[in-house]
C-alpha cells in the first residue's frame, strides 16, 4: 500500500514539474518578445528623434514627449 502511495506522489510531482517547465518556457518566450520590441525601439530612438503624444485621462490635455539621443543627426548637404 505504501509503495502505491509513493508511486502516486512521484507521478504527481512529475506532472507538477512538467507544468513548471512549460510555464518557464512560456515566460522565456514572452521575455524574448519583449526584448525584441525594446531593442527595436531603442535602435529607432538612437537613429532618429521620437515624438509621442499622450492624452491625459483626467483633463484631456495633450502632452507631447520628445525623445532624442546623444547622436547628432546629419543635415542634408
Amino acid at each position: 500500500m505504501q509503495d502505491k502511495n509513493n508511486s502516486v506522489r512521484l507521478t504527481e510531482q512529475g506532472v507538477e514539474i512538467e507544468q513548471v517547465i512549460k510555464r518557464l518556457d512560456m515566460l522565456s518566450h514572452r521575455l524574448d518578445s519583449m526584448d525584441s520590441v525594446v531593442t527595436s525601439l531603442v535602435e529607432r530612438v538612437m537613429g532618429k528623434p521620437l515624438s509621442m503624444e499622450v492624452t491625459c485621462p483626467k483633463c484631456g490635455e495633450i502632452v507631447q514627449i520628445n525623445i532624442t539621443s546623444s547622436v547628432r543627426l546629419r543635415g542634408k548637404g
